[in-house]
């Protein structure tokens, strides 16, 4: 709810919300003035008195206070909420499908790919619709898998507002004639705890069959809401998986921590010699062969439950060769704590991989930790290739898709860092 309480920053803090991000930390509060809840709506002032907006407050967590607005006479109610998810709406309707949204379900819209020169089908079809901070409502994820939501929600202060933005989103989808036939919501991540609140795994209204069928890029997968990593699906690799197919035709292909298959598939359906995906969950592997036949791919895309980091030395001792390495491992470090730990484990995965490519061929790397930095990760990769005599040629830098914008000032919001390199052996 919201109230009167104001919270006051100590003198020289705030930085991260005046440079535009929109989080306060326990450490940067002098002073909080009035009665409230957890999750209550308070307005924050500077040291000396300046309003800086209004945030819902937290006292389990170190991130003390997420910032909804900065305007400290805006009311926090359905109107604001319908604002927020309008501009996001629009936001991706812009950016994804190349400013021409004539079928936003992506069945008959043309887009041009930035940095890519390609035609294809607009991938609004399944896509984030709501990224948390960087879409100015803290805490709370909704992607959309054709007809059907998947909300994650990770604050405290955003579970009062979750089903009432939900059913906002259902509305401005239906203005453009899209109807959402279900929601589902995936809010079992760990960072629940750190807020005091208990993971939920349920339907937001009536049941409906959660195996959906999305299709990205021209390629078609099963996705299984309920079980699938996340909130069922990597929708952030989105462009990066059609930048590879331009490299892949007629090419032969290793896909290391395939998943469902994604970017295995995407060099089938650009016309690969032959693929092979790895992955050390048999689950994970069982989708991906679906995936495969679902586009008629099961000749060409064949999938291996394997431990990657013990299955590229075989492939290496075994002379095998390819044209095109993929690795897309998880993240290694998911603390700052933990990053040096993950540096040794990138260049390990990296050396490994870049052993099995081929004089002048291809190898796509990337990291999915806001803590693994593009110059770190370019560093590593760099001690790598070092390290296994290869000379690398940039092709390409990618990031996350256009539907996970980056929020500058909040740091977490950039997170996939993508390299593509051409692989030349010293000589």
């Amino acid at each position: 709810m919201q109230n009167h309480t104001i919270v006051t920053l100590k003198k020289g803090e705030g930085r991260t919300i005046k440079a535009g991000g929109a989080w306060i930390f326990d450490n940067e509060i002098d002073t909080i003035v009035g009665t409230f809840t957890n999750g209550d709506v308070v307005t924050v002032h500077d040291f000396d008195g300046y309003p800086m907006g209004k945030g819902f407050i937290n006292q389990n967590s170190k991130i003390r206070i997420r910032m909804m607005t900065r305007r400290a006479d805006q009311e926090i109610d359905t109107e604001f909420l319908r604002m927020r998810v309008q501009n996001a709406w629009d936001y991706r309707k812009q950016v994804m499908a190349g400013g021409n949204d004539r079928d936003l379900n992506g069945s008959d819209a043309d887009y041009l790919l930035p940095g890519i020169g390609t035609t294809g089908r607009a991938d609004l079809n399944c896509c984030r619709v709501i990224f948390g901070e960087a879409d100015f409502l803290p805490g709370l994820v909704v992607d959309k898998y054709a007809d059907v939501l998947v909300v994650e929600c990770l604050a405290l202060g955003m579970e009062q507002f979750k089903e009432t933005i939900v059913a906002l989103v259902k509305e401005v989808l239906l203005a453009d004639g899209i109807k959402i036939r279900g929601v589902y919501e995936r809010s079992d991540a760990n960072e629940r705890k750190k807020e005091g609140l208990p993971k939920v795994k349920d339907f937001i209204g009536e049941e409906f069959d959660t195996n959906v069928e999305i299709v990205e890029n021209g390629v078609h997968y099963m996705v299984d809401v309920v079980n699938g990593q996340k909130t069922g699906f990597f929708l952030d690799q989105k462009y990066n998986r059609l930048a590879m197919q331009r490299i892949c035709k007629g090419k032969k292909v290793l896909d290391c921590f395939t998943h469902m298959g994604t970017f295995a598939l995407n060099a089938g359906i650009a016309g690969a010699s032959g693929v092979t995906g790895l992955d050390i969950s048999e689950y994970a592997v069982q989708q991906a062969e679906a995936n495969a036949k679902l586009n008629h791919l099961e000749d060409t895309v064949h999938f291996r439950c394997a431990n990657v980091l013990d299955e590229l030395p075989k492939l290496a001792a075994a002379g095998e060769k390819y044209d095109v390495v993929i690795l897309d491992p998880p993240a290694f470090t998911k603390s700052r704590q933990a990053t040096k730990n993950a540096i040794k484990g990138y260049r390990e995965i990296n050396m490994k991989g870049l052993k099995l490519v081929k004089d002048g061929g291809y190898l796509a790397t990337c990291s999915c930790s806001h803590f693994m930095t593009q110059e770190l990760l370019a560093k590593t990769v760099k001690e790598a290739a070092k390290a296994t005599h290869k000379r690398l040629r940039q092709v390409e830098f990618r990031t996350q898709a256009a539907d996970h914008p980056i929020l500058w000032a909040a740091d977490e919001s950039y997170y996939l860092k993508f390299f593509i390199f051409q692989c030349v052996d010293e000589k």
